[in-house]
């Protein structure tokens, strides 16, 4: 039974990383939005870059690292800011 618990664990980290990153990619929409002058708030964008920023830096430097929780949270850096400056 253990080793189905991992094995389970060991997808949910896989599938959940690739959702995550999906989720950032799908500020590309926006950011067109934004370049083509329909503007969105930039709050959530900016509070989600630097939400990833720590969730990345947290995972990279843990003693164990959680490459799960880095790779899901490292595209978000870049879209969230590239979304966030582009509102302006």
């Amino acid at each position: 039974m253990e080793n189905q618990e991992k094995t389970f664990i060991l997808w949910l980290g896989r599938i959940a990383s690739v959702i995550a990153v999906l989720m950032y990619v799908s500020y590309i929409a926006q950011i067109q939005k934004n370049l083509a002058g329909v503007k969105a708030a930039p709050l959530q964008p900016f509070v989600a870059g630097v939400n990833c920023t720590l969730w990345s830096i947290y995972a990279f430097f843990k003693r164990d690292r959680d490459w799960f929780v880095f790779w899901a949270n490292f595209p978000g850096i870049f879209f969230s800011f590239a979304t966030f400056a582009t509102c302006f």
